[in-house]
């Protein structure tokens, strides 16, 4: 049996979690967030804590177990706090501003480069150098600053891109650094 999936999933005030024919929903004051649920999987509601169950011991259900535990898990904490990441944009002369629902960065390309903000993500510029990424759905806040990190990629020299806030750039020496050595 899945370790992770015996935990039961505490529910907050106001989060409701129904689940019938395959479809897991789950209501809270940011919003609702659904799931399909396949294979040998039955999920719960006792008072304020939801449990997921396996129905069979089928190859594969122990993993399904765990693994619908943790979706529960992170829609609950979706829909009840939600989830934000933040980037840093770091470069000479670089900056990030918000035009309407597009995110504009001038990353030292040619051009200034235009990220649409997709449907159920927020995209927020709290300074020049600054993007917040939030949201309720866990996978697409997370996919969201993923993109937008691809843009500008950091490198080790000089550091030098858009990165993670808490994110700490191995720094390279370069190629000076060797001179004068025998």
């Amino acid at each position: 049996m899945s370790r992770i999936g015996k935990l039961p999933v505490a529910l907050p005030a106001g989060v409701t979690v129904t689940f019938s024919n395959g479809l897991l929903t789950v209501k809270g004051s940011k919003g609702t967030l659904t799931q399909n649920v396949v294979g040998d999987i039955d999920i719960k509601v006792n008072g304020a804590e939801a449990v997921v169950e396996k129905t069979s011991d089928a190859v594969g259900t122990n993993a399904k177990h765990g693994l619908y535990r943790a979706l529960l898990h992170n829609m609950v904490v979706g829909v009840s706090e939600g989830y934000t990441k933040a980037l840093k944009v770091n470069g000479v002369g670089w900056k990030v501003a918000k035009q309407g629902n597009k995110l504009v960065l001038n990353v030292g390309f040619s051009h200034p480069v235009e990220f649409a903000e997709p449907a159920g993500v927020k995209l927020e510029c709290p300074s020049a150098n600054e993007i917040t990424v939030s949201g309720i759905d866990k996978a697409l806040v997370g996919q969201t600053a993923a993109d937008i990190r691809t843009i500008r990629i950091p490198e080790p020299y000089h550091g030098y891109g858009i990165a993670y806030k808490d994110e700490v750039i191995e720094r390279k020496e370069g190629k000076t650094g060797g001179k004068g050595k025998k």
